[in-house]
Parts: C-alpha cells; sequence; structure tokens
C-alpha cells in the first residue's frame, strides 16, 4: 500500500516474482513507520498488494529472522519474539495490526535447501 509509506521515492528499481511465476514491478520505496520505529527503503510492488522489504532489513537493525516450514519469527539478539508471521504460497508475510492499523507487510527471502 503506496499511502503507508513515508518521504515515497518514485523509480523503477526492477521486478520481483511471486504466486506461480507473477512477475511484478518495483516501482519506488520509501520509509514504513511503526509505532516509534521506522523501516527505510521499503519497497512498492505494483500488484502485490502488501509493502515489501527484505530480511537484511531486520538484520541492518540487530534482529534475527529465522525461518520454519510455515511461520517465520523476527526477534531480538536476546532471542525475544518480537513478530511473528505466516507462510502461505511461498511468501511470508507479517500482519502488525496488533501494533497498528496497517495493511500487511511481506519479507522476500531466496534460500537453498542447503542454505537457510
Amino acid at each position: 500500500d503506496r499511502s503507508q509509506l513515508l518521504n515515497f521515492v518514485q523509480k523503477f528499481l526492477g521486478t520481483v516474482k511471486f504466486r506461480n511465476d507473477h512477475v511484478a514491478k518495483i516501482m519506488g520505496y520509501g520509509d514504513y513507520k511503526i509505532g516509534n520505529v521506522t523501516i527505510l527503503r521499503v519497497y512498492f510492488v505494483k500488484g502485490l498488494g502488501h509493502n515489501l522489504f527484505s530480511v537484511g532489513q531486520f538484520c541492518d537493525s540487530d534482529l534475527e529472522v529465522a525461518f520454519r516450514q510455515h511461520t517465520c519469527f523476527i526477534h531480538n539478539l536476546d532471542g525475544v519474539d518480537l513478530l511473528t508471521g505466516s507462510r502461505g504460497k511461498n511468501l511470508y508475510t507479517l500482519s502488525l495490526q496488533d501494533m497498528i492499523e496497517s495493511s500487511p507487510i511481506c519479507l522476500l527471502s531466496k534460500a537453498s535447501k542447503t542454505k537457510s
């Protein structure tokens, strides 16, 4: 949802693939504010229906991300779970409705069978 992004920069940045090889354009980025936390460079993907950011953005903020078959967890370095997401059709989503009313945000991660 582009309306959730602050300081939006409209710029074509490439494409992402999701849902049975559907390709969508990354049409820009902005900052996503959740309470007193701001996540920088959250991507707006036309047609996805969610705002997109990478696992690296959590890691850059000293958070850890763990993926399981149907769930993902974001926790701090002390192991305290901060957010929990669910997987549907190879896309992990986080609903931040418990923290603030907003549209869901998606995590995009690509891992091989030998790497996590």
